[in-house]
């Protein structure tokens, strides 16, 4: 029943997969346009040590990638541990104490609130005086009434926006909506600094934030950018202005952006880049055929199948802690690396529910790989991603449906 339901799937799936097909060839015509208009050569590979001076391979990424992501400067370094690290240095980096953080989106992911002290931290936010203040999506959309009422309240220095769902079972942000409530803020409050959290959704729309009015975007290199290569980092790309305040905050006032060690790491990141479109496509057609096979075996999955994509997760309502462990069970067995570990349910820095997680990858914890986690807590969402060919992601879901429905 199930190799029938995946021949089923990838003709009904056809129209699907072509404009997933059209947005990688934009994304790839973009990205080797930029490194022939930076002219990268093999001497870009070369590595610093040190205090990282003159790094031309680490200035030349960073002018590739804010050709890439339509911004006039961005910060890409290995010294970011994790998209949520380079949030957190963006943060620390606009806001004062005394001003005001706004969320837009709900509840942010949950490893940053103890960065803005939604969870007490002494070395949070909130302990330096910077206030937050969040409004929740209606019905999956901006409540733009509200968000306005509130700009004209208060004086409001920095909005977040979180793209994608997190640990929550609210829809990701399409870019037309950024742009409509953008457009709406403008109005009211034209300083305003917009902050989009970024993660998971690069290259699966052919618009970036910064092209529809965001000030700065944040993402993690083991994620979609770094196209599965890429061995850690993260990229933070906006106004210049912005982006030297978060070089200063990431490194020290007075040097910022001109340091920093590459350590080996330039090659990495530009193949990483280069590969990024072929691995995003990839991974959308995988969740495409998982939110297939899943909803036909009556799951309640999201986004469905035929359902415009803003990130490559898919989320999985199980109902259930035990088909939840299941599931997550069998992506670890059909992965490549560390395929005989059985994941349990364990706590996790930064997390208050035990996570379960399968990342059987090259890269620990690498998103743009097949990979799938979810906090023991109801309705029971596994939050899947990834997959470097979709011939590899389809081994592996086709075969953990099956050993889910025996």
């Amino acid at each position: 029943m199930i190799d029938e339901l995946v021949k089923k799937c990838e003709l009904e799936c056809a129209d699907e997969f072509k404009k997933i097909e059209e947005t990688e060839n934009y994304f790839s015509d973009l990205v080797l346009n930029a490194f022939r208009e930076e002219k990268i050569s093999e001497s870009h590979f070369n590595m610093t040590t040190g205090y990282g001076y003159n790094d031309v391979g680490r200035d030349a990424i960073e002018k590739v990638f804010a050709r890439v992501l339509k911004g006039e400067s961005a910060l890409v370094r290995n010294q970011f541990i994790s998209g949520s690290h380079a949030l957190s240095t963006t943060l620390f980096a606009l806001l004062r104490p005394g001003d005001v953080m706004l969320s837009m989106t709900g509840l942010p992911y949950d490893t940053l609130h103890e960065v803005i002290g939604i969870k007490e931290n002494p070395s949070s936010l909130k302990s330096f005086g910077i206030h937050y203040e969040q409004i929740d999506l209606i019905d999956n959309h901006f409540d733009i009434e509200a968000i306005t009422k509130k700009l004209k309240e208060k004086k409001i220095k920095l909005i977040e926006i979180q793209r994608s769902r997190g640990y929550s079972a609210r829809k990701s942000i399409l870019i037309d909506e950024i742009k409509e409530v953008i457009e709406k803020i403008r109005e009211v409050d034209k300083e305003v600094i917009i902050m989009v959290d970024n993660c998971y959704c690069e290259m699966v729309e052919k618009t970036s934030p910064l092209e529809v009015g965001a000030n700065v975007i944040v993402g993690s290199l083991i994620k979609n950018l770094g196209g599965s290569i890429a061995s850690n980092g993260a990229y933070i790309c906006g106004d210049k202005k912005l982006i030297e305040l978060c070089a200063e905050r990431l490194n020290l006032p007075g040097e910022g952006l001109d340091v920093g060690p590459s350590l080996g790491a330039n090659k990495s990141i530009l193949q990483g880049l280069y590969f990024a479109p072929s691995v995003v496509a990839s991974s959308l057609k995988t969740a495409i055929l998982a939110s297939y096979l899943l909803e036909h075996l009556g799951f309640d999955v999201s986004p469905k199948y035929n359902e415009p994509r803003a990130d490559i997760v898919e989320a999985i309502t199980f109902k259930d802690r035990n088909l939840l462990i299941k599931y997550v069970e069998g992506i670890q067995k059909y992965s490549p690396i560390d395929s005989n570990i059985v994941p349990i349910p364990s706590p996790m820095p930064g997390y208050d529910d035990e996570i379960i997680m399968a990342s059987g990858s090259f890269t620990q914890g690498s998103s743009i790989e097949l990979s799938c986690d979810g906090p023991l807590r109801e309705p029971y969402i596994a939050y899947m991603q990834g997959g470097i060919t979709y011939q590899y992601g389809k081994i592996a879901i086709v075969n953990t449906i099956k050993d889910l429905t025996k």
